[in-house]
């Protein structure tokens, strides 16, 4: 990213997302002539992250444990589990859509007050859905997951440039058997080789957070690790 004087605000500390026990804080970006597509692929590239039409990045002082993850999707190799996951699917198909529709947020809701409802995205609203995963300046690409004509999955991805950048992934809890999650990724990944992307940003890797640690399972990946990108291979 070239540089640039940021326009940023910082968040009062609240508890972490995370991590049970901590406090974080967030840089929030003031400066809207970067809330656009080109904008937000430079700010990705600095570990920077959307969440609705707002971009952040944690800045906690006493703690640097998240870390931006990517995959160069070129050089990404699927595992012998991933390999299974994928042939676990091949009865699912995917669509395209480029608009938000009133199946998913039922999708949604089901998911979050059944999967999470120690978090604190329960119990999950309409409004909270909109501002999570909607953006006024960048709309979302949905990929439908489908089997035996139902619905089973969505995961909501930014189509931007040079890269692909997973926001969120939901599906039917009764579904879990198929590891819709780890296949959305992979999912991602195909689409971005197809459609000529180099990375899929899959947000922050938390090594301290058990639900997090599905990302480090594909690799090689990048983390941006003191303001440089570095290549975690097999046993890094």
């Amino acid at each position: 990213m070239r540089e640039v004087n940021l326009k940023v605000g910082l968040t009062p500390k609240h508890p972490c997302s995370y991590l049970p026990g901590r406090l974080e804080q967030l840089l929030v970006l003031l400066d809207r002539e970067l809330l656009c597509p080109e904008g937000y692929e430079q700010l990705l590239s600095a570990g920077f992250r959307r969440s609705g039409s707002d971009i952040y990045r944690p800045r906690c002082q006493a703690c640097q444990a998240c870390e931006s993850l990517r995959i160069a999707v070129d050089d990404f190799t699927p595992g012998r589990s991933q390999k299974r996951i994928r042939r676990k699917n091949r009865d699912v198909r995917l669509v395209l859509s480029e608009q938000d529709k009133p199946e998913y947020f039922a999708l949604y809701q089901h998911y979050i007050n059944r999967r999470h409802r120690d978090g604190t995205m329960y119990p999950a609203s309409r409004q909270q859905y909109e501002g999570f995963l909607l953006c006024q300046w960048l709309p979302p690409l949905f990929m439908e997951f489908h089997q035996g004509g139902r619905l089973i999955g969505v995961a909501v991805t930014d189509l931007l440039s040079e890269a692909l950048s997973a926001m969120y992934t939901f599906y039917d809890p009764d579904e879990e058997h198929r590891s819709l999650g780890t296949f959305a990724i992979l999912s991602q990944i195909q689409l971005a080789r197809q459609l000529n992307k180099h990375w899929l940003y899959l947000g922050y890797q938390v090594d301290g957070c058990r639900k997090m640690n599905y990302k480090q399972h594909f690799r090689p990946h990048q983390r941006l690790i003191d303001g440089h990108w570095q290549t975690m291979k097999d046993g890094a």
